[in-house]
């Protein structure tokens, strides 16, 4: 197995992020046209361990706290949403390491330094049980990133006897199931405007072996990694990362249309956009709103990570403060963008 790099021989991720923010906004156009990111600079990315974030320590990844994850992506995002949504997909799938037994999680996530990640957690394929393992078919949309991954996961209900399994708890048994890209069709099927550099084809497996120690489950298991990262649950930091991207647009808007503003003079006017004191009021409300946004978020991931740093462990009702924070960043950092999209409009 390769060496891991020593953490003193590499960029931490943010760092990376913040070398890498001028090459990424100048290739936006070129991500949107070929709708996802270059192998390049996915290399870049990947070399820096933007998309190990997630990984544990242990097996040679980032096990960053939640507040660096959501700056770096931050970073990403408002040099291009499409790769700060591609970047935020392969760091968060990366928590699935913390799930596997040692062995296959070295496999997988041990092997390659630079190894990407990602899927659908989606439960829409079926995972027949065999000896050793499951035999899956299924097909997962909106698996972002897909084409860079050396790695694809989707969720699958698992079925014995032809009937779904049950869980102790009533529940049907909704495991992750993970395969090698080279078992995985990609299925074309991202024409968007959106985000549209993010690749989120549909992804397929037909009738697929997947050995019972390459599945996990969110729901019933616990993660074998103890670090304090892991407490989060995972659809927690998923909410985290997402909030993370809209930041980053919603910042990128705002700045786009200060650069405007400093710099255009309205057909009839004498003024530049900046002195008018609608644009001022316009452009001091949405910098409140994404203001608020990021002190909340920031407040209550701090918290909630100190509370798992110290007990290992969040209770219920921190984690569920930290998402409907990571929810309400979200709609404030979408509100924000708004506004400055609105105002650029309305002033050209």
């Amino acid at each position: 197995m390769p060496e891991a790099r020593s953490r003193e021989q590499q960029p931490s991720p943010l760092e990376t992020a913040v070398a890498l923010a001028p090459r990424i906004r100048a290739a936006a156009a070129e991500t949107e046209r070929q709708r996802r990111l270059s192998p390049g600079l996915v290399h870049a990315l990947a070399a820096g361990g933007v998309f190990r974030m997630c990984v544990p320590r242990a097996l040679g990844g980032g096990e960053v706290d939640p507040a660096t994850m959501i700056e770096t992506i931050e970073t990403i995002a408002a040099a291009d949403g499409a790769a700060g949504w591609s970047a935020m997909i392969g760091a968060t799938s990366g928590v699935a390491s913390a799930y596997l037994a040692e062995e296959p999680a070295r496999e997988i996530y041990g092997s390659d330094p630079e190894l990407v990640s990602g899927g659908a957690f989606a439960p829409l394929g079926k995972a027949t049980v065999v000896d050793g393992g499951y035999r899956v078919t299924g097909r997962w949309p909106f698996a972002s990133g897909c084409e860079h991954c050396a790695w694809l996961m989707g969720g699958s209900v698992v079925l014995a006897g032809g009937q779904p399994r049950l869980l102790p708890s009533g529940m049907p048994d909704n495991r992750l199931m993970l395969f090698p890209a080279a078992a995985v069709r990609i299925i074309d099927t991202w024409d968007v405007a959106g985000l549209r550099g993010t690749g989120s084809h549909d992804i397929a497996v037909d009738d697929c072996f997947v050995p019972a120690a390459r599945s996990l489950s969110l729901i019933s298991d616990q993660p074998r990694a103890r670090g304090p990262l892991y407490a989060f649950p995972v659809f927690g930091l998923l909410a985290l990362g997402i909030a993370a991207v809209a930041l980053g647009i919603a910042r990128r808007a705002l700045d786009e249309l200060l650069a405007l503003a400093g710099a255009k003079t309205p057909t009839g006017s004498r003024r530049l956009l900046a002195e008018r004191p609608v644009i001022q009021a316009e452009v001091a409300r949405a910098e409140a709103t994404l203001g608020a946004a990021r002190a909340f978020l920031a407040e209550t991931v701090g918290g909630a990570w100190e509370r798992a740093q110290a007990a290992g462990a969040i209770a219920m009702w921190i984690s569920r403060t930290a998402r409907a924070a990571a929810r309400r960043s979200t709609r404030r950092a979408r509100s924000s963008a708004a506004s400055a999209t609105s105002t650029s409009r309305r002033s050209t």
